[in-house]
């Protein structure tokens, strides 16, 4: 199990982020032992803290350059941690997530599960909810779909097989919907694919994020 997490100016999110993703980690190996799991942290172009944030949990791989896109920085992420990986690419399954995301501590033993039938996995997110944005979460939860079979893709909450991706040619060097390229690519090519329901993360409700036209662009739309 790899997981991969791009990082651009996250100082404030990123602790809270690792945090949750290293109790998913503790989770697992207790819940499916002798399986090994990364985590790898892609810094792009932090002018931040973002360095210091990534160190504050340990057994963290940590890369960091000019990589110019959050495609660019997930598809680095990614073959990193599958040239670290004791196991070939086949049997090696990688879990996206974002540096503002906070996944359950089941989060991993549910990629776990859907990998064993399925190249890849597109799960759900659920907004953070605050005393401020009741009015957004309403907005939102009237055009979400989160049960199984929704239409929604996104990079923070997305599994693939190594080898899938690799056959696929990675995530591609975009400056935005690198997580919908791949998918398109992946159904396109006949891989076999599922959206859950069951598989959902915490991301935040901000309305301006760090990419053209992401998540916090279409929230900023409901408002």
């Amino acid at each position: 199990m790899a997981v991969v997490i791009p990082v651009r100016n996250e100082e404030d999110w990123l602790p809270a982020c690792l945090t949750a993703v290293d109790a998913a980690r503790v989770h697992f190996l207790r819940t499916i032992p002798r399986v090994l799991v990364s985590v790898t942290v892609v810094l792009d172009r932090c002018t931040d803290r973002s360095w210091s944030a990534a160190q504050s949990v340990p057994g963290i791989s940590v890369i960091a350059g000019a990589f110019g896109s959050v495609g660019a920085a997930r598809d680095a992420g990614v073959r990193f941690a599958l040239g670290r990986s004791r196991s070939l690419p086949e049997g090696t399954w990688v879990a996206n997530t974002d540096a503002d995301t906070l996944v359950p501590r089941d989060w991993l033993v549910e990629h776990y599960r859907l990998s064993s039938e399925y190249q890849l996995v597109l799960g759900t997110v659920r907004p953070t909810a605050t005393t401020e944005n009741a009015p957004l979460l309403r907005s939102w939860s009237q055009s979400y779909v989160p049960g199984d079979g929704h239409h929604h893709v996104h990079g923070a909450n997305l599994g693939i097989g190594g080898r899938t991706y690799l056959d696929l040619g990675g995530f591609h060097p975009l400056a935005q919907d690198e997580d919908v390229n791949l998918a398109n690519r992946a159904k396109a090519g006949g891989s076999t694919w599922k959206a859950s329901g069951s598989m959902r993360v915490t991301t935040s409700s901000r309305t301006v994020g760090r990419v053209p036209s992401g998540f916090s662009t279409y929230l900023r739309g409901l408002t």
